[in-house]
């Protein structure tokens, strides 16, 4: 079968509209405590399906309250999955850095579910969570006032549009108290300048060929889920939007729209928001290297504006 689009190593797209995921290495979650955490696996919703691992800290105090954090992994909305290693690594270690409950969705992927699908999975996950909190076990001692969002890349992209539908739902199904996009993947059909200056490379041809796939058909890098600056949002809204800190990396490409999101938020009045730079780093890096100090130091700092709150 001939081959339409290729992400060497992820994803292949072929002429009849199959598509192909090359294997990652996974990690299985664990009912028994391994470095400070367990982690389990639910379905959140069996017809889609959307699925979740929760992770748990080991805590010194075992009756107090924790707050939860919502994680949307990245993959240009194609590729992924909580269960990859990195992310078990990594999440894990942050739940018990910051000793908080980590939810980390896996949502339908592009190019077969096309956007808005991610976004629309990963609303329900915060309905699954206001509406299970009471009766799962491994939520009992979910602080349901004190959530947060968080996700890398396509993930960061996705806190954003999770939090714009729960600001405007005005129904309180979690207090959304901040905000974590790491290294967030948006675009637009102007070129800014880096993009301009790199239009033969390799990170150019790739940002272009993920949001080929994920977006709607028919639309272009304007679609209000890739250019943040197309969707109509009032100063009400802005002013209901949580705290915010924007991770970027030196390194990464996409450092670009990350400066670029930040200085967005403070022209339209979001009141706490805040840009942290990981000098020398690359894009998710700590995914690639979740045991890495620089992974560490990313783990230290959203534990500290988790319990900051």
């Amino acid at each position: 079968m001939p081959i339409v689009a290729e992400a060497p190593d992820y994803i292949r797209v072929f002429s009849d509209g199959s598509v192909k995921r090359f294997d990652h290495l996974t990690a299985p979650p664990s009912n028994v405590s391994i470095n400070g955490f367990k982690s389990k696996d639910f379905t959140i919703d069996h017809s889609k399906p959307i699925t979740a691992r929760i992770y748990l800290p080991d805590t010194p105090k075992p009756d107090n309250c924790l707050p939860v954090l919502v994680y949307f992994h990245g993959g240009g909305f194609c590729v992924g999955s909580t269960t990859w290693l990195g992310y078990h690594h990594f999440l894990g270690g942050l739940s018990f850095e910051s000793q908080s409950i980590v939810l980390s969705i896996d949502y339908r992927l592009a190019p077969e579910n096309r956007l808005p699908a991610a976004y629309d999975d990963c609303y329900s996950s915060l309905e699954w969570l206001s509406h299970h909190a009471k009766f799962e076990p491994w939520l009992e001692r979910a602080d349901l006032s004190h959530v947060f969002l968080s996700g890398d890349s396509a993930g960061g992209n996705i806190v954003h549009q999770t939090t714009l539908r729960a600001v405007r739902s005005q129904v309180n199904l979690v207090l959304i108290k901040g905000l974590m996009p790491i290294h967030p993947y948006f675009g637009s059909q102007n070129r800014t300048n880096l993009e301009k200056s790199n239009l033969e490379s390799f990170d150019v041809s790739m940002n272009d060929f993920f949001w080929n796939l994920s977006l709607p058909e028919g639309s272009n890098r304007d679609y209000f889920g890739c250019n943040f600056e197309k969707e109509v949002v009032t100063a009400e809204e802005w002013q209901q939007f949580p705290a915010v800190v924007i991770y970027v990396a030196g390194l990464d490409f996409l450092k670009e729209r990350g400066v670029m999101y930040f200085e967005f938020l403070k022209r339209n009045g979001v009141k706490d928001v805040k840009l942290v730079e990981a000098e020398g780093e690359t894009h998710v890096y700590h995914v690639y290297r979740p045991l890495s100090e620089a992974a560490k130091v990313l783990q230290k700092q959203m534990s500290e504006f988790i319990n900051s709150i």
